[in-house]
């Protein structure tokens, strides 16, 4: 991994509307529309389908603003700052396995069948980092260009 694969930083909030318009109004996002659905995931609990939806800003720096699921580490973060860093992976199980050796614990991942690959590893320190498989990044391209939605 390479610090030059991090492409968004995720926020989980609890107004997601009002959210938007404030990244808006104070700095000039503009939004692609929301995304998203039921999500099939592996938790340290076990499998779970959680109802995930979110939407990526256009402008850059890319942010992706997530509606909170109560319950899950899909919660706002503390303070209402960074939920997670993302990062492209070219091996999201290779690249999973190393944070692990670093102390890193997976806190949720989802394997190709039906979509790519993802995990988020919450790191010693607290930051909590999602790998995206590389092989989503052409149907994010297309979305992030297509734009649509808010802002």
């Amino acid at each position: 991994m390479r610090a030059e694969d991090q492409f968004h930083l995720g926020l989980v909030v609890e107004d997601f509307e009002g959210t938007l318009a404030e990244l808006s109004a104070a700095f000039g996002y503009e939004w692609c529309a929301e995304i998203g659905g039921p999500l099939p995931v592996t938790l340290p609990t076990g499998n779970a389908v959680l109802d995930i939806n979110c939407v990526y800003s256009r402008t850059l720096p890319r942010l992706e603003i997530i509606r909170q699921v109560p319950g899950t580490l899909w919660e706002p973060a503390a303070g209402g700052g960074v939920h997670h860093v993302g990062y492209w992976s070219d091996d999201v199980a290779a690249d999973a396995a190393e944070l692990t050796r670093q102390g890193f614990v997976t806190e949720a991942s989802r394997t190709g069948t039906g979509g790519a690959p993802f995990a988020f590893l919450r790191g010693p320190s607290g930051l909590l980092v999602e790998l995206v498989d590389r092989v989503a990044r052409p149907g994010l391209d297309r979305y992030w260009g297509h734009g649509g939605g808010n802002g």
